[in-house]
């Protein structure tokens, strides 16, 4: 090959590097999008990883202003990717999703709003409610239509809607002693956001249903023997247990990339199934009686008791209370 040759591949492939340097950084740009009050977000281009820490400004719950910043998290997600020059020029391939709230992940559904709702018999706002949740919940079971591997990482309790959200990635990482479950029956409800159908698709149809009726909570342990939560890491380890897990496997991206799409389309989880179970979950709050509600209010208490700063574990209901 002649000199000019050479110069001529060696100017091509430099051109190439910047292009998907400028991509690359285009993209990370989008994604931030100006920034989020309750996610803290970390895209570390050198390993390929994006961090997402959940940080809500209230009560670490599925409130409103989480869930829109989530969302516009995730339509960011889908645009910056839409938008790269090339596939090469990714900023991330693997996406988690975690919780800056120490000893908690999430503690699913803003309680104090569906007793208000359901008192008001408001049928409108708790389906509106629900459809979002699920609207996002959806975006994260897709991967947000984005080339990456999805992730949970579990580092406390994950609750009701907390749990679903979890469980709607392609993997589950939780340390050993974190908490998950599914409450809501101990006031006379199910968890409507997408629990039935991701379990369902975890394990056996009568398994998914005797952990959604049973109201207790496990933990990752008990869960990862069940084989709904996918690597184990000690306590104190989950972020270098995920951040081990995407180091072994990032050679093998692209296989696992395809078995999880493959999933999607043998055994999907569609947006329209997720909404008909959140209208028959929002018909079924309205049935609630005066004492169901006063089971919720006293979860919603301890709640707001435990985020005010006390160290005793909040205490949970009992079927027969």
């Amino acid at each position: 090959m002649s000199l000019i040759a050479l110069k001529n591949d060696a100017s091509t492939t430099h051109i190439a590097a910047q292009t998907a340097r400028l991509g690359q950084e285009k993209a990370v740009q989008t994604i931030h999008d100006g920034g989020y009050a309750n996610l803290r977000l970390d895209i570390d281009t050198l390993n390929s990883i994006c961090w997402s820490f959940m940080r809500p400004l209230g009560k670490p719950s599925y409130t409103h202003e989480l869930m829109h910043d989530i969302s516009r998290l995730q339509g960011a997600i889908t645009r910056g990717f839409a938008e790269l020059p090339d596939p090469a020029a990714a900023p991330f391939s693997w996406f988690v999703m975690a919780s800056d709230v120490p000893g908690i992940y999430n503690l699913g559904g803003d309680l104090g709003h569906f007793a208000e709702r359901i008192r008001t018999r408001d049928l409108a706002a708790m389906r509106h409610y629900g459809h979002v949740a699920v609207t996002a919940i959806h975006r994260n079971a897709v991967a947000f239509d984005s080339p990456v591997v999805t992730m949970a990482l579990v580092q406390g309790d994950a609750l009701g809607g907390g749990f679903e959200h979890a469980l709607s990635f392609d993997l589950i990482v939780a340390e050993r002693s974190a908490k998950m479950g599914l409450p809501e029956i101990l006031f006379n409800m199910f968890p409507g956001m997408g629990a039935y159908s991701f379990l369902s698709r975890r394990m056996d149809r009568a398994k998914a249903e005797a952990l959604i009726l049973s109201g207790r909570v496990h933990t990752a342990e008990e869960l990862h023997a069940m084989g709904v939560v996918d690597v184990l890491a000690e306590d104190g380890q989950g972020q270098q247990a995920a951040m081990d897990y995407i180091t072994r496997h990032s050679r093998k991206h692209n296989a696992h990339l395809a078995v999880y799409r493959a999933r999607r389309r043998v055994n999907p989880v569609t947006l329209e199934e997720l909404i008909n179970v959140v209208d028959i979950w929002a018909e079924a709050a309205l049935n609630l009686t005066e004492a169901d509600l006063r089971k919720m209010d006293r979860l919603c208490a301890a709640q707001n008791k435990r985020l005010a700063g006390l160290e005793a574990p909040m205490p949970m209901l009992t079927a027969a209370e």
